[in-house]
């Protein structure tokens, strides 16, 4: 363990070490391909490309996705059936879906929207660099696909299970991983299916999988469905979060249907019926840390030999295949990249909620929406997931649980490495701290608009963020709120019907930091108020996806009302902006009374 203090989150030691869960992936072939969300506002400018489906059911053919690459890469789990059992010597197994009971309903498509009340820019999600983002809506701009396609009952069978596209093998995939500190053996895909590759008209290569998709060799006691609850949950969180401008995998579709799925929420004996439901979501890649740990702990050495090298081959195309010290380059590049994403979660109040090694990607994007949660009233101790109770994934806990994670991925590779890169390997992972360390502080000075670098910076941002937790403020409001009032307000201290910010002057210290604020601003040559002002709201979101505003679409949702959630998905494609349909829902007021009661588990 290398407890440590998250800067970010500071004043509360960060010193929890928790494994995460990661998701699946399917590597090449005529396949599909996964990239952020896309809802929101103007209408597409005319022949920007041809689909390759529209909405006759003759023309889904021309849509192939493949798993040769994976196939002919590793030796495959022919195993016969879904069954559950202990699988060895392979990374996939051999898994076809069950299928939806119908009648089958689509509660949601990224697409697209071709009407509503704005047209933000792109450059709003586009401006940031963290990996690859771009703004991208996944049917359109990811799958090539007119969204009329949609509208088929071909298509709510190919994105529930129904059926399966021109080329697919499915595959579930096999990988373990340490659970909240401990090893928990084998774990696998246990209710997700991988399709296959996609590759656009880009030539971009998406990884295609369906979740709540039945029965696999590794679903263990579980039936391998999902319900409606954690489904639009999914769908909605990674659509959010692509738009925030944080790495993650994307979700095309959601299919929802009346097969009873019978559940414990909160694991209290009080098991009720749910409905089925079926994301359709993307990734470059579902590998995850977790993946290469079966391996190592199984001491099946020459098949991580040969995963590793496929994995640094199709997706990390800075390290040449013959550099004796290709898995350390790999190792470092992982450690830079993770520390990276979690200082993107801090940033804007993203807590996962289950941070094991098998939740953790090997490319450093976001996988497996579970229990997650944005925090509201401010603080480290923020828990979304109330399986959690020991807080081990905190949200000022994250640093330290993935820095738990890249000391069992350093493990994990040991096998492969001599002693002396062992030994760099650990050095390596010194470094997380302060690659970490040093993204926060540039993010949250760019939150609060600072230009340059002044010795106290550090010290501003941990003031602010100490008066927030004593205050109770809203962490995403307080920034935004920021970001909306003028220096002449700064100044006068006029924060009418700006409630984050009321209750942040509730502080007796509260002069005493706005009037350094105000200072550190004035030092800012050539910066004007209005300049400020746009850079602010740039990089903090008026809209995130509270759980409230979750719960409110899918209490909807279950009773086939999918307004709410086509709503937040539109709304969320576009945080940084002021919408007036977000603002008539109340979506950046003051949370309702009754969302202190919500609570998130890992049941779904």
């Amino acid at each position: 363990m290398f407890p440590f203090r998250v800067m970010l989150f500071a004043l509360v030691a960060a010193s929890s070490f928790t494994p995460v869960c990661v998701l699946q992936f399917c590597t090449d072939g005529d396949g599909d391909c996964h990239r952020h969300d896309a809802t929101a506002s103007s209408s597409r400018p005319p022949n920007t490309f041809t689909s390759r489906w529209n909405a006759s059911a003759s023309n889904l053919g021309r849509f192939r996705v493949s798993c040769k690459k994976l196939i002919e890469a590793f030796p495959i789990d022919e195993g016969g059936g879904n069954y559950a059992r202990s699988v060895k010597n392979c990374i996939f197994s051999k898994s076809t879906p069950t299928p939806l009971k119908g009648p089958l309903r689509l509660a949601a498509a990224s697409k697209v929207w071709l009407q509503h009340q704005q047209s933000p820019s792109r450059e709003i999600v586009a401006r940031t660099s963290y990996l690859h983002l771009s703004r991208q809506e996944v049917m359109e701009d990811i799958l090539d696909l007119d969204v009329a396609v949609t509208r088929s009952d071909d298509f709510l069978l190919y994105a529930s299970g129904g059926r399966l596209p021109p080329g697919s093998a499915p595959l579930a995939h096999r990988y373990g991983g340490h659970q909240f500190g401990y090893w928990a053996g084998q774990l696998g895909d246990g209710r997700a299916h991988s399709l296959g590759q996609y590759t656009n008209r880009k030539g971009e290569v998406w990884e295609l999988q369906l979740k709540g998709s039945g029965k696999t060799p590794y679903s263990r006691s579980g039936d391998g469905r999902a319900v409606i609850r954690s489904s639009v949950r999914e769908f909605l969180g990674s659509e959010a979060m692509h738009f925030l401008g944080v790495p993650t995998s994307r979700a095309a579709s959601l299919i929802v249907s009346d097969e009873p799925v019978m559940r414990d929420q909160f694991y209290d004996g009080n098991v009720k019926t749910e409905r089925g439901a079926v994301v359709l979501r993307l990734a470059n890649s579902w590998f995850r840390i977790g993946s290469l740990e079966i391996l190592s702990q199984s001491g099946e050495i020459d098949l991580l030999r040969k995963l590793l090298t496929f994995v640094i081959a199709e997706h990390f195309p800075s390290i040449h295949p013959d550099d004796p010290d290709k898995y350390l380059a790999f190792y470092s590049t992982v450690v830079n990249e993770t520390a990276h994403l979690i200082a993107r979660w801090t940033s804007v109040g993203f807590a996962h909620g289950v941070c094991n090694t098998d939740n953790f990607s090997l490319l450093s994007v976001t996988l497996d929406y579970g229990p997650f949660g944005f925090v509201e009233s401010y603080s480290p101790r923020f828990v979304p997931n109330t399986s959690d109770d020991e807080g081990r994934y905190a949200i000022g806990a994250q640093a330290d649980a993935a820095l738990f994670n890249l000391e069992k991925l350093a493990t994990a590779l040991g096998p492969v490495l001599p002693g002396k890169q062992q030994s760099e390997a650990r050095d390596i992972l010194k470094g997380y701290v302060d690659i970490y360390h040093k993204r926060t502080h540039r993010l949250f000075k760019a939150k609060l608009g600072l230009l340059g670098e002044e010795e106290d910076d550090g010290s501003l941002i941990a003031f602010l963020l100490k008066m927030m937790e004593e205050t109770h403020s809203d962490f995403t409001m307080t920034f935004r709120q920021l970001s909306e009032v003028s220096f002449q307000q700064l100044l006068n201290r006029n924060f009418t019907q700006l409630w984050a910010l009321e209750d942040l002057s509730s502080h007796n210290l509260f002069p005493d930091w706005l009037s350094m604020y105000r200072l550190r601003l004035l030092r800012q040559p050539n910066d004007g108020d209005l300049e400020r002002q746009q850079r602010m709201k740039n990089e903090n979101p008026r809209y995130v996806l509270r759980n409230w505003m979750a719960q409110s679409a899918i209490s909807k949702a279950e009773k086939n009302d999918f307004s709410e959630v086509e709503l937040l998905h539109h709304i969320l494609s576009f945080p940084f902006i002021t919408q007036e349909a977000a603002e008539k829902a109340g979506y950046a007021q003051r949370p309702p009374s009754w969302a202190k009661r919500l609570k998130v588990s890992c049941s779904s």
